[in-house]
Order: C-alpha cells, then sequence, then structure tokens
C-alpha cells in the first residue's frame, strides 16, 4: 500500500536514508537511556535537572513528528489503523502532560514525575516495538519507510522543545501549529540558556 506524501526534493538516484522504523527505534533507545539515568538514585538534584530539560525538549520533537508522519501512515495503510492511532495519540498527550509536570517541578518532586514520564515511554516504545512498526513493515514498501524516516527527521529540527499537551495531534493543522509554536520555545531556550539536545549534556 502506498502512503500519500508530497514527493521529496530530488537528490538523483534512489532514496537512501535510515527507515522510519529504524529512525523511531534509535530514538526509544536514546530517550529510554536519558530516561534511566533521569530516574537513577545517584543523580544529583543539577545534573538531573539539565537531564530533565533535554527528556522533556527530545521527547517532546519526537511525539510532534510521530503524529505528523507516524501516525497518518498507520491511519493510511493498517487495518484498524484509526483506532491505533488513536489509542496513541491519546498516551501521546498523557505522556505530553506528564512532561509538563516534570518541566514544572521543583527538585523535592522531580524524581517522582521522572518516574512518571519514564513509565509513559516504555508503555510508548514498546507498542511502536511490539505492533506499530511491525506492521508498518509489513504494509509498506521500504523506499516509502526510508521516505517516512526522512519526513520525521526533518519534522523533529522545526517541531516543538516544550510539551504542548493542547495543540492539534492531526494533520493537517499539527502541521501548522507545531512548528509555530517551536518559534516561541526556541527563542525561550536562548534566553534561558536551556539545553535541549543529548549531545550538549
Amino acid at each position: 500500500m502506498s502512503v500519500s506524501l508530497p514527493p521529496l526534493p530530488p537528490v538523483g538516484g534512489e532514496t537512501t536514508g535510515p527507515s522510519i522504523a529504524d529512525v523511531v527505534a534509535r530514538e526509544h533507545r536514546e530517550l529510554l537511556a536519558l530516561c534511566e539515568e533521569l530516574t537513577a538514585d545517584g543523580t544529583d538534584a543539577g545534573r538531573r535537572a539539565t537531564i530533565a530539560q533535554v527528556v522533556s525538549a527530545a521527547l517532546s520533537r519526537h511525539l510532534s513528528a510521530e503524529e505528523q508522519y507516524v501516525y497518518p501512515a498507520v491511519r493510511a495503510t493498517v487495518p484498524d489503523g484509526d483506532q491505533l492511532a488513536d489509542r496513541e495519540i491519546a498516551e501521546d498527550r498523557a505522556l505530553l502532560e506528564a512532561l509538563r509536570l516534570l518541566e514544572a517541578a521543583g527538585d523535592d518532586d522531580r524524581a517522582r514525575r521522572a518516574a512518571d514520564v519514564h513509565r509513559r515511554l516504555v508503555r510508548h516504545a514498546d507498542a511502536a516495538a511490539g505492533e506499530l512498526m511491525p506492521l508498518l513493515v509489513r504494509m509498506v514498501s521500504a523506499e516509502e519507510m526510508i521516505r517516512l524516516g526522512n519526513r520525521v527527521e526533518l519534522a523533529e529540527e522545526a517541531a516543538p522543545t516544550r510539551p504542548h499537551p493542547g495543540t492539534p495531534a492531526t494533520p493537517p493543522w499539527n502541521k501548522v501549529v507545531d512548528p509555530a509554536v517551536a518559534i516561541v520555545d526556541k527563542l525561550r531556550d536562548v534566553v534561558g540558556r536551556r539545553t535541549t539536545y543529548p549531545r550538549d549534556l
């Protein structure tokens, strides 16, 4: 089955890059490793606060990109895809709310909020690895999986860096609202000297 995507800019030759399954799996591994450090007993308060910022930013970008491209692909190609996508969007909204509470938490409450985010992220990653991605691999061509992977990586660069559980979660509106919200987020990040990428830890 085909996924309705506008063409990528021509670069000559085959579409190259990691498939969406590879991109999502890699990001889930990185996010889970950050959450494990965030929730570890030996992490000091300052380091925990910085990791919490990075988790919030990286996971906000990740969820935005999934809602723009992964779930529409599931809806378009997978039997009962609408139900699966709706379920995952509801879980993502709860995860974004948990991130919002983590950002607002003080030192005394940060560990508890971080544990909630970690628990929800484990469920999110397990659903992707155990259900969504295997279904897409079966239903979508290898070339389109790569195209979707490219789109997810591009979308993350223009995605919000803070959780916004009340913004639209489905196209076309999330593709309009998320980049606009991201501009404000990134300005706030610069002004506040906020760490938003794992490589900057």
